[in-house]
């Protein structure tokens, strides 16, 4: 079965000529369509455009030429705008919006010879950890269609755990890689702060927000982000230092590695078979040479108010472009510009991204700032402090990616705060900036469960070289679902 291998095999299976990408692609775009009724991961599926870019990929391989991803079928979260492409975030708002460019991550992909097949389900505008935000319906979880997959990037988890796609591309703003990483049983990175371009990736919170990527193993993570990373002098935020070649350090010995357990994350909060999961894959690392210490970082706890505050206000500062004016959705016969301003944000916006924007708002307003977010935003340099005099002891920080399994769809819907609280363990890395990433370490009544790997900042290589080495000794990254293997 030709899906049942890896983007690095996929890769060097073109250039060795063992298949071609025309028969990828009609592959994998027979499991999207036989998949849809049941985990509703694609919004788009493009496939005529990736049918002829395949075409073209055939043509350059078999001239010598195209780059390490030519003819690789991907697929994009759909707040990537790709040219010529609906780009909706998952929201009703933006249903009808094609953009006009590419994303600087879309570029780079696209550079590289992969071939994208269509734009991925995501919790509505990224604010969402289950994937029940979404305009278009809920992504379903493809080891059990009753649970949900985590967000936001729920999509882009179901479709490389249902090896729909091979690898896709993610966001995460406080945990939208990593969570549906786990709950999913996928290998997914979340980058340095600014290590890959936010140019056209539309924003949730600007000073969070990460792009990155799912895929099956650390190895073809690396092999995607290394094509996607780098400086961007379109985006503001993008830092221009040099790209290591993560695949070429990938096999580096872990012997004399300082590995910190987390303190904060083994709490009353944590499934204690969850737990297990995580101690066990942590006596992996140590017996590949690492020593394991439990490192504390006191401010963590405070994570999730800290963010709770900062990203509603920042999203409400960057959602008020959609106005019904220039771009988006826009009522029918507005009396007037109140009412269109009213009606159009109103009929545009789902109830998850309704109630960030009026906490971001009022934590914003005159007399509540001080007291809000200007005092969230000290707590988060304390959450950044702690995180570096960890650092200064240790060279990773591990810990579980989520308090339990995958959860039924539904089961918290009623409740933002416990929702919220799933995101737990992953926010922290968010508000320092810092890479993370979560691999699958077993599973729990069925379910997977993911260990989180945190590094310094720019220390990508070194938390994907942590990631390969403890798939190199287990196998739960090879597992895939009964119903899609």
């Amino acid at each position: 079965m030709i899906h049942r291998n890896s983007l690095t095999q996929l890769a060097a299976g073109l250039r060795a000529g063992k298949f071609s990408s025309v028969e990828l692609v009609r592959a994998y775009l027979a499991r999207i369509e036989a998949s849809q009724p049941a985990l509703n991961a694609f919004i788009s599926v493009t496939g005529a455009q990736a049918l002829e870019a395949a075409h073209a990929a055939d043509r350059d391989i078999a001239a010598g030429r195209g780059g390490a991803l030519t003819g690789v079928p991907i697929a994009h979260k759909d707040l990537f705008c790709t040219a010529g492409v609906r780009t909706t975030c998952g929201s009703r708002m933006l249903d009808s919006f094609v953009s006009p460019y590419d994303a600087t991550v879309v570029a780079k992909l696209k550079a590289a010879g992969a071939v994208t097949l269509g734009k991925l389900n995501m919790d509505e505008f990224a604010m969402g950890s289950s994937n029940e935000t979404s305009y278009f319906g809920p992504v379903r979880n493809p080891w059990n269609p009753e649970f949900v997959p985590g967000g936001s990037s729920g999509g882009s988890a179901a479709a490389v755990a249902a090896r729909l796609v091979p690898a896709a591309t993610a966001t995460d703003t406080g945990g939208s890689i990593r969570q549906p990483a786990a709950l999913c049983g996928i290998t997914g990175i979340k980058p340095t702060y600014g290590r890959v371009s936010r140019y056209g990736m539309i924003a949730f919170a600007s000073s969070l927000d990460q792009g990155g990527v799912l895929t099956t193993s650390a190895q073809d993570a690396a092999l995607m982000l290394r094509e996607m990373a780098g400086f961007d002098p379109k985006d503001s935020t993008s830092v221009d230092a040099p790209v290591p070649d993560y695949v070429a350090e990938l096999e580096a010995p872990l012997a004399g590695l300082k590995v910190g357990l987390i303190k904060e994350f083994l709490d009353e909060g944590l499934d204690r078979e969850n737990e297990r999961r995580i101690r066990d894959a942590v006596a992996v690392l140590e017996r590949l040479g690492a020593s394991l210490c439990e490192v504390s970082l006191p401010n963590l706890p405070r994570s999730v108010p800290v963010y709770y505050v900062v990203a509603p206000a920042e999203c409400s500062s960057n959602l008020a472009r959609y106005d019904g004016v220039r771009f988006g959705h826009r009522c029918k016969d507005p009396r007037d510009l109140q009412d269109l301003y009213r009606r159009s944000r109103g009929e545009g916006f789902g109830a998850e991204v309704k109630r960030r924007i009026m906490t971001g708002t009022y934590v914003l307003s005159a007399g509540y700032y001080d007291a809000y977010y200007l005092k969230a935003q000290r707590v988060r340099q304390l959450i950044a402090a702690d995180f570096k005099h960890a650092f200064g002891e240790v060279d990773v920080l591990v810990g579980p990616t989520s308090p339990t399994a995958a959860f039924r769809v539904g089961a918290k819907t009623a409740d933002p705060i416990t929702m919220y609280l799933n995101d737990i363990y992953t926010i922290g890395a968010n508000l320092a900036g810092l890479p993370a990433l979560s691999v699958p370490c077993g599973f729990v009544e069925g379910l997977p469960v993911g260990l989180q790997i945190v590094g310094p900042h720019f220390a990508e290589a070194r938390i994907l070289n942590v990631a390969h080495r403890y798939q190199l000794e287990t196998d739960w990254h090879l597992k895939a679902p009964e119903r899609f293997s």
